[in-house]
């Protein structure tokens, strides 16, 4: 299956050679050509440049873009989109006055998530979940890292991972699946956090290698939820069923963790929404990356992350949804990346690049995703008719996507 997409108004983030991520000053460049073309093969990209060197093919399909720009998929590399129910009662009671920690303390937020998960059954949750995996994909995302942790039981949490599972082999969408047993602390583990920590370790780490049900392992490294000495033993513990970390930290509080996730080799941290000088020089010459959830900011009304500050010390950023039942529940990628513009004063294309290139590296997908590169995936949003990419952040409350190819097709 040959398709052509000819006439591109623009054709953004366009990478001759392959490069894992951008930081720093890299990030405020985005590589375009102006009236092209795109050739597929299958599912991968064949060929691009621009229409004075279009081949004159018979495709089997053609696509003309003529006044549309065509650009990677998102690549979303933190959602909790497997769960059950929402927690709306919850988004009222914060309108009333409550915070998300008040919130917790009475046994909402994640504990009210886990009940009712522990309550659904496996098909449910999969009905609910695919619902909500095809909704993003149709707003231009085309990877996406999907969390367990609202199990917080052995049998709860295999539950969760074999719902990403399905989804992962039911869907052309690239899935990774994380492990996060480590959310919050059951309520009859509240005073023993060590034996909870041994349940993850000793009776959930060995099922999930078993099954393969995994790839990443996380941590809520926060005051009141896992402390760094107990991130790291999950870390430690992950490591040893080959389980990369990706760790949840600094949403509320800093207390230490980036430091230590960049000692254990996390591939990111994520959330930074206080993030101290010690934070940006532990970044520094890492491997780790920074992964922003905007969404969520706006949607509890706490700190945006320090994108400028971060950017400004040379180190590169990933955006995110945070997609989840109680602080984010949103996967709209569209809108993650013009918040990044309008409330951390990210430019466009630092934004784009965050959330396509940099976002694969925060998933592990830099090889196949990411960018216009040759061999790599057609995971593709072709635009509606635009000025330029500076009106996909600037019109926000616009759905300016006409169509996206997931592995060459129109989905």
């Amino acid at each position: 299956m040959i398709t052509l997409i000819h006439n591109i108004k623009e054709l953004l983030q366009v990478r001759e050679t392959f490069i894992s991520k951008v930081s720093g000053k890299e990030m405020a460049v985005l590589p375009s050509i102006k009236n092209a073309f795109l050739l597929i093969e299958n599912d991968v990209i064949a060929d691009f440049g621009s229409m004075e060197n279009c081949p004159k093919i018979n495709a089997d399909a053609t696509i003309d873009a003529t006044g549309k720009m065509v650009l990677p998929t998102w690549c979303d590399s933190h959602t909790h989109i497997v769960y059950a129910g929402n927690r709306e009662q919850e988004f009222v009671d914060r309108i009333n006055g409550m915070t998300y920690e008040e919130i917790a303390n009475r046994g909402g937020g994640i504990l009210n998530s886990a009940k009712k998960l522990n309550e659904t059954s496996e098909d449910e949750i999969y009905n609910q979940s695919k619902k909500r995996l095809e909704e993003v994909m149709q707003l231009g995302t085309g990877a996406v890292e999907i969390k367990s942790g609202y199990g917080l039981t052995v049998e709860g949490e295999l539950k969760m991972l074999r719902v990403i599972k399905k989804l992962a082999d039911n869907y052309p969408i690239k899935i990774k699946a994380t492990f996060l047993g480590a959310h919050a602390f059951p309520i009859e583990y509240k005073e023993n956090h060590s034996g909870y920590i041994d349940l993850i370790i000793n009776e959930m780490l060995p099922k999930i290698a078993e099954e393969n049900l995994a790839e990443y392992i996380d941590a809520f490294c926060e005051t009141g939820y896992f402390s760094v000495e107990e991130t790291e033993r999950i870390m430690e513990a992950g490591k040893a069923f080959g389980l990369t970390p990706k760790i949840h930290v600094n949403q509320f509080n800093t207390i230490g963790g980036i430091a230590a996730c960049v000692q254990h080799n996390a591939l990111t941290v994520d959330h930074l929404e206080i993030v101290t000088e010690d934070d940006i020089e532990a970044l520094k010459n890492s491997e780790t990356m920074p992964v922003a959830l905007p969404s969520c900011s706006y949607f509890l009304s706490i700190p945006y992350t320090p994108a400028r500050q971060l950017i400004n010390a040379g180190l590169p950023l990933a955006l995110a949804t945070d997609f989840n039942p109680g602080s984010t529940p949103s996967g709209n990628m569209n809108f993650v990346v013009a918040t990044a513009c309008i409330k951390m004063k990210m430019t466009p294309e630092e934004a784009i690049n965050a959330a396509t290139i940099n976002g694969a590296y925060a998933m592990g997908i830099s090889e196949t995703h990411g960018s216009i590169t040759k061999g790599k995936k057609a995971n593709l949003i072709i635009t509606k008719e635009v000025n330029s990419y500076y009106e996909l952040p600037y019109a926000f409350g616009s759905n300016l996507i006409d169509s996206v190819l997931i592995e060459g097709k129109i989905i």
